[in-house]
């Protein structure tokens, strides 16, 4: 077997509910800029939440023209934004490249959420002459992103969705990698996206108390570790990555942001919704990772954690660290970005990737905002960083994920001096 390929990041694209390119992203994150607000897409009074992490000043004809918008559901409209950004940032010249050597792999774990609603009432209201949009299916479809990004540009390589809940992007950047490691491709543009702030999405999930309604202190609701928190803020948006095989990448002169070093996944084979009480799954797709980046526990520096809010979520994540890290987790640093962007679901693992990768760069970490009072039932002592950024550098540092169903994912990454 030929030796593995290094994998490098060198495009990064978001669409959030913080910022809608990476410039505003990153300086909203090192802010501590909160994201959530009451929800404007619909009447919220038959609801416990009211609230959510929606896109700010987001108008789809700013960016695809009436015809686009027909054939596209959010979650697709916010993937190809993204990837356009990615794209851009990477500085691919498309003219240059082997098509069939870059491919497409996308994330996301409900889809077209609001195109099902929509369709389904209108359908219902339509009385003796029901009928569908001929749109309705393929708006519908979670792997359409990936199918319209490889059609904007020509891209003939590996094209497909993953679905693991809010796992699912992790799930797509972990595929990626795995194809360039492999030599079956130079280029792939991967991430997530999602849109499930709608009636449905925000009832689902009230059904299954996994939101917060802190409907009178929103803005602080999504608070991970804290004692008080009481469940999660659903936000929306997409994260997009370009990764490139690392001789190919310093070929065409390509910025590099980071390596991935390696990356880990695992099933919990537990509860359907709730993550195992001791982090069994956790722990042993963080232990791949570091065996996969062929390093020791004690060279990472940065965990930025699944982190959701969740009173056994976020339980559950701690003690697996402090199972895999032992003494040494007390000098790693730990954040949620969550507490600022809110859940995005399928889409999380993407902007929080990019979130890790910046902090390589950027050598700062943004904070876990709405940290006032640590859980008794989470080590205090423990390096959280609390309502404010820290200047530090950072060399290698970890995004978990994890989603309903068990699925677990980690992501290593690393400075690109550091072999």
């Amino acid at each position: 077997m030929n030796k593995l390929k290094r994998v490098v990041v060198t495009g990064l694209g978001t669409i959030t509910p913080i910022g809608n390119n990476i410039e505003e992203y990153w300086t909203s994150l090192i802010n501590g800029i909160n994201g959530t607000a009451p929800i404007t897409y619909f009447d919220t009074s038959k609801y416990k939440t009211k609230f959510a992490c929606e896109l700010k000043n987001y108008d789809p004809i700013t960016f695809f023209n009436r015809k686009e918008i027909n054939k596209l559901d959010p979650c697709a409209q916010y993937g190809i934004i993204s990837s356009e950004e990615a794209i851009k940032n990477s500085g691919i010249n498309f003219s240059k490249e082997k098509k069939e050597r870059i491919g497409v792999i996308w994330g996301s774990g409900i889809g077209g959420l609001l195109n099902l609603e929509d369709s389904i009432s209108d359908y219902i209201s339509r009385g003796r002459n029901p009928r569908f949009s001929p749109f309705f299916i393929p708006k519908m479809l979670i792997d359409i992103t990936a199918g319209f990004i490889s059609m904007n540009y020509g891209i003939h390589g590996p094209n497909y969705a993953t679905v693991s809940a809010c796992a699912s992007s992790s799930n797509a950047i972990v595929d990626a990698y795995h194809l360039i490691c492999l030599g079956k491709a130079d280029i792939i543009v991967t991430g997530g996206s999602e849109a499930a702030i709608t009636e449905s999405g925000v009832g689902g999930f009230n059904a299954l108390h996994a939101l917060s309604t802190r409907n009178k202190d929103y803005k602080t609701a999504s608070r991970p570790f804290d004692e008080d928190r009481d469940g999660f803020v659903l936000g929306e948006g997409a994260g997009c990555l370009v990764l490139e095989e690392y001789n190919h990448a310093i070929k065409r002169g390509a910025k590099i942001y980071g390596e991935i070093g390696g990356v880990g996944m695992s099933g919990d084979a537990y509860h359907v919704t709730a993550p195992h009480p001791e982090g069994k799954g956790i722990i042993l797709a963080m232990k791949e990772a570091i065996r996969d980046a062929g390093i020791r526990s004690e060279d990472v520096d940065h965990i930025n954690t699944h982190g959701t809010s969740t009173k056994l979520g976020d339980i559950a994540e701690i003690k697996a660290i402090k199972k895999v890290f032992n003494k040494n987790i007390y000098n790693i640093f730990i954040n949620s970005t969550k507490s600022m962007t809110g859940h995005l679901l399928g889409a999380a693992g993407a902007i929080e990737a990019i979130a890790t990768i910046l902090t390589l760069t950027k050598k700062k970490i943004p904070p876990t905002i709405n940290l006032f009072h640590i859980d008794k039932n989470i080590d205090s002592k423990i390096n959280f960083i609390r309502n404010k950024a820290i200047n530090r550098e950072v060399n290698i540092s970890i995004s978990n994920t994890f989603g309903f169903g068990g699925h677990n994912v980690c992501i290593l990454f690393k400075k690109i001096d550091v072999i």
